[in-house]
């Protein structure tokens, strides 16, 4: 009875035992391992950067892209490889190890999990959809693709912005035309107090409505403010579609310009200053 007690309490011991014995763990072999591994990765990303210097323009792409794949491969290989060398590895203690790393995936990848949930949170609330103009933080562009983890823009300087979803829980979403076919654009002009407002005001809405890019079911209108520059003039209108929103917007400035050339009596301001680069759809500009 003793004697199976003793085995049972040295079988524990063995199970229990998650780090092998100081002298068996070969750390000249772990230490062959990380220096093979350093190696191998400089030579592989030497080697396809190289090759992607002298291959064509679309290879080139697939050769840079498969530098952090390689990489990652590498990586995953030298681990497994020294996870024997210096943990006991039996069933209980591969089970310890796999409830510790899962713990500390768990926590790297809690960010990765709160942009799945908002994915899905958005996908009720739709906050954006494909082929909406949003803005989100200092980017504003067309949301051209919805994942699972993120949103894909395309901003008017042709840039592809990725957008974790998870942004809806921390910031506001500013979203131009909500499923429609146009947005709201604006021409902005600053010209000096002395003049008369209604004759702008007209000669503004000639403008818009005369647009090859107007769409006449939405209405113009203008919207005139006093500031510390002179009289700040916004000249507000819908384009048939979306996407000709920022020639809408240089249509409408060149034009207005000149309109209010025409319209004589105005003078640009002295000071005068553009719109916000983040301003949906809009345009600074000087009228003279």
């Amino acid at each position: 009875m003793s004697d199976s007690s003793t085995a049972d309490e040295d079988g524990g011991r063995e199970t229990t035992k998650l780090l092998n014995d100081l002298q068996d763990i070969g750390f000249v072999e772990i230490a062959l391992i990380l220096f093979g591994s350093f190696v191998l990765l400089w030579l592989a990303k030497r080697i396809l950067l190289f090759i992607a210097e002298r291959v064509p323009s679309r290879l080139r792409m697939i050769a840079l892209g498969a530098v952090p794949i390689l990489r990652l491969i590498v990586i995953i290989a030298a681990i497994l490889w020294i996870i024997p060398l210096v943990f006991n590895l039996t069933v209980q203690n591969v089970l310890v190890i796999a409830g510790a790393a899962s713990v500390a995936i768990g926590f790297a990848f809690k960010d990765y999990a709160s942009s799945l949930i908002a994915g899905i949170v958005a996908l009720f609330e739709r906050p954006y959809g494909a082929g909406d103009w949003v803005e989100i933080d200092d980017d504003y562009g067309e949301v051209v693709d919805v994942g699972f983890r993120a949103i894909q823009l395309r901003t008017a300087a042709d840039n592809l912005v990725t957008v974790p979803h998870e942004k809806i829980w921390s910031g506001n979403i500013a979203n131009a035309n909500a499923g429609a076919t146009t947005v709201m654009c604006i021409a902005h002009f600053h010209i000096l107090p002395d003049h008369e407002p209604g004759r702008v005001e007209a000669a503004l809405i000639d403008v818009g409505l005369t647009s090859a890019y107007l769409d006449y079911a939405k209405p113009v209108f203008v919207i005139l403010a006093d500031t510390e520059y002179g009289s700040h003039y916004q000249l507000k209108a819908y384009p048939f579609d979306h996407r000709d929103q920022f020639r809408f917007v240089s249509d409408l400035t060149a034009r207005g310009k000149l309109a209010l050339r025409k319209a004589g009596g105005v003078e640009s301001a002295a000071n005068c200053v553009p719109a916000r680069p983040k301003d949906t759809a809009t345009a600074g500009t000087s009228a003279s």
